[in-house]
């Protein structure tokens, strides 16, 4: 059933420093919310520090800059975690980052195995769709292997990995295809965690998911329906899992940033309310609504708070969180759900056959089919085929261009003035001793949480800890 604890959206948490980020928590925690989100910048995601020669220009534009745990310190000051959940967007350098946020807890004398939250960590997406990888995909999967086994003893009530489907609908696929290429990620997660010795019913509670939510509105409910009721059956009938919870597919869904447009963008409000709707009507337990003028820039404060608002008015005006399934058995939406699982398990069948989601990553064969299908839309609406209003139809006249959010530029200074000063004090001793630690545990078997723990507590940087573990498995190059 879908919560009335609301998340917050990224534009309010995920962008500058994180004095800046700070504030907006505060405001947030004001709003009476205590599910917290937050993005990260780019070369945050992509293991570089602030002064990397590539960060220039990239530093806290799309999500808050971390350079070390000064950074989280600062971040989460005043906010004490064992009364808030938080989602962190974060992929390659997620085990740097959940240990970050679990010093902070150890710092506020909190216990870790009361903080409760999620780290996207889902790095075969990236491979996919986004491109914010570091590592080859192998040893990117032992990473995530290695953090499964630890946060099932320290931190049993965290969300080890939100398996994404997001990004593949962003970059171009259909419904069945997000689906299917979600759910074979996730078997791909839970083969290698049992491969690593690990129970399925030890971890697969703490395995969540994160869908989109598009316009087609129908279409989009029964997807979600069909997602819940595949993974169950995979769960049960493939791994074998005994306990409910395994077998549940517990999900947040985020409106669809490639469905808005820079034409007439105060139309995206309608479009942002019903791909809400129907992530609740679908039955996600979390929900992030975009902001307007996201097509443009990162949302003004005026178009977070009615992308809020949106979100509060289906929460506590609508009354259709009163049921989990409200459309079940209905005629039209079954068929539908019925022929997005037939897809999907086609799909994963075809999958399988290759040798599973690794090999269907590095022959191409995931991107080449989201790329065709992207194509085939984008045809349909240069075509008329598709209508996308204000664009190929009822278009208006040269509008005034709406106010938009702009970073200001100090911002990166101020944050590689702070990184400088961090390196000035801290222990060069401490921090040659963590990251050779880490380093000798990368090239064995040793589960690498605990040394990477111990790199941060030195503060030692995240370009610092990424560049050591490059120096052991490398860097991953898409093929041409």
């Amino acid at each position: 059933m879908y919560r009335k604890r609301l998340w917050t959206m990224r534009q309010y948490a995920g962008f500058g420093t994180a004095h800046e980020s700070n504030r907006r928590y505060h405001y947030l925690l004001a709003q009476g919310i205590t599910g917290l989100s937050v993005a990260f910048d780019l070369p945050t995601q992509m293991g570089m520090d602030s002064d990397h020669p590539m960060a220039a220009g990239e530093v806290g534009r799309v999500g808050v800059a971390i350079d070390s745990l000064a950074d989280v310190q600062v971040l989460f000051h005043g906010i004490q975690l064992d009364q808030v959940s938080t989602s962190m967007t974060i992929n390659s350098t997620a085990a740097i980052l959940l240990s970050l946020y679990a010093l902070v807890a150890e710092g506020q004398r909190v216990d870790r195995k009361k903080l409760s939250g999620t780290v996207q960590n889902d790095i075969l997406k990236e491979y996919i769709a986004r491109g914010t990888y570091i590592y080859p995909p192998r040893p990117a999967m032992r990473i995530i292997t290695d953090l499964f086994a630890w946060a099932g003893t320290e931190v049993p009530e965290w969300n080890t990995i939100s398996i994404s489907g997001y990004h593949i609908r962003e970059a171009g696929s259909t419904a069945v295809q997000e689906v299917a290429f979600t759910l074979a990620n996730a078997i791909a997660y839970i083969e290698a965690a049992i491969a690593a010795g690990l129970h399925i019913d030890s971890f697969a509670p703490r395995l969540s998911f994160f869908f989109n939510a598009h316009t087609n509105f129908l279409e989009e409910i029964a997807k979600f329906r069909a997602a819940r009721r595949l993974y169950a059956k995979i769960m049960r009938d493939r791994f074998g899992a005994k306990l409910d919870r395994s077998c549940m597919l517990r999900f947040h869904t985020q409106t669809a940033g490639s469905a808005l447009t820079a034409q007439q963008p105060e139309v995206n409000v309608i479009r942002v309310a019903l791909q809400a709707m129907a992530a609740v009507l679908g039955g996600t337990q979390s929900l992030h609504t975009n902001g307007q003028d996201e097509a443009l820039s990162l949302p003004t404060e005026l178009s977070a708070r009615v992308a809020l608002r949106t979100q509060q008015v289906i929460a506590y005006e609508s009354g259709v969180t009163a049921e989990p399934d409200p459309l079940g058995g209905s005629d039209y939406i079954e068929k539908l759900t019925d022929a997005i699982e037939a897809g999907a398990r086609e799909y994963i069948a075809r999958i399988d056959a290759m040798g599973g989601t690794l090999q269907a990553i590095e022959t191409g064969f995931i991107q080449s089919e989201i790329q065709n299908s992207a194509y085939q839309y984008q045809k349909s609406i240069e075509s008329g085929k598709q209508i996308v209003v204000g664009v190929n139809k009822f278009q208006t006249g040269t509008a005034e261009p709406p106010q938009t959010f702009t970073l200001d530029p100090r911002l990166e200074t101020q944050q590689i003035e702070r990184l400088a000063a961090v390196r000035a004090c801290r222990s060069r001793m401490n921090v040659t001793i963590a990251l050779d630690g880490l380093e000798t545990a990368a090239r064995g078997t040793e589960n690498l949480m605990p040394r990477i723990l111990d790199c941060c507590r030195a503060y030692v940087t995240v370009g610092e800890i990424s560049d050591r573990l490059r120096k052991v498995f490398g860097e991953y190059r898409e093929a041409l």
